[in-house]
């Protein structure tokens, strides 16, 4: 409960007991359980989970960190824009040292909808730190609309890009989901 607590997920009630296999997502059964053992986290390796919007990236991210707080994995969520947001005013306020350990620090990070927006070029390198300390420390999950081999266009250096996506894409499990919108998908079972 206290981790969980910590974690801060957006889809706090999201487990991997609920995910939804139909076809059209391109989802692997055995991939997904095999992930949900946590080795790879104890391994401190990645997981990168692309698609479209509304194909349930952020809920399938917030299922793997509820699994890692039940494993007794500390957790933190938070959102591309909303961490960038946290660095910015971390950095105009003196924090940015204590703001960049506690990142990096995490056993378990997530970073949802990375590319929304860009990546301002001066947050690139702090992000890149972050990062790299953090591949050290534990395992990162990344959402993004973007493949990875499209992130380059997302930082405004591409020796930046090109650490970055060195750190997080060669250690990491990937996951592309298909299909429509799990959004609209609901929205026609109500109507």
């Amino acid at each position: 409960s206290r981790l969980l607590k910590q974690a801060k997920l957006r889809y706090n009630q999201a487990v991997l007991e609920d995910v939804d296999y139909r076809s059209s997502r391109g989802l692997d059964r055995l991939q997904i359980q095999t992930l949900a053992g946590g080795e790879w986290m104890r391994q401190k390796q990645n997981l990168i989970l692309t698609g479209p919007t509304g194909t349930g990236k952020s809920w399938l991210a917030c299922a793997f960190g509820q699994q890692a707080c039940r494993q007794g994995i500390a957790t933190y969520y938070t959102t591309a824009t909303r961490l960038f947001e946290d660095l910015s005013v971390s950095q105009a306020d003196g924090t940015l040292p204590r703001k960049r350990r506690q990142l990096s620090r995490m056993p378990l990070l997530i970073i949802d909808d990375l590319g929304i927006g860009g990546i301002d070029a001066q947050l690139g390198p702090i992000l890149l730190d972050i990062l790299d300390q953090q591949s050290m420390e534990g395992a990162l999950i990344i959402t993004s609309q973007f493949p990875p081999e499209k992130w380059y266009d997302l930082f405004g250096d591409p020796t930046v890009a090109d650490a970055i996506l060195d750190r997080v894409v060669h250690r990491a499990h990937a996951i592309g989901l298909k299909g429509e919108s799990m959004r609209k998908l609901k929205a026609k079972k109500i109507s």
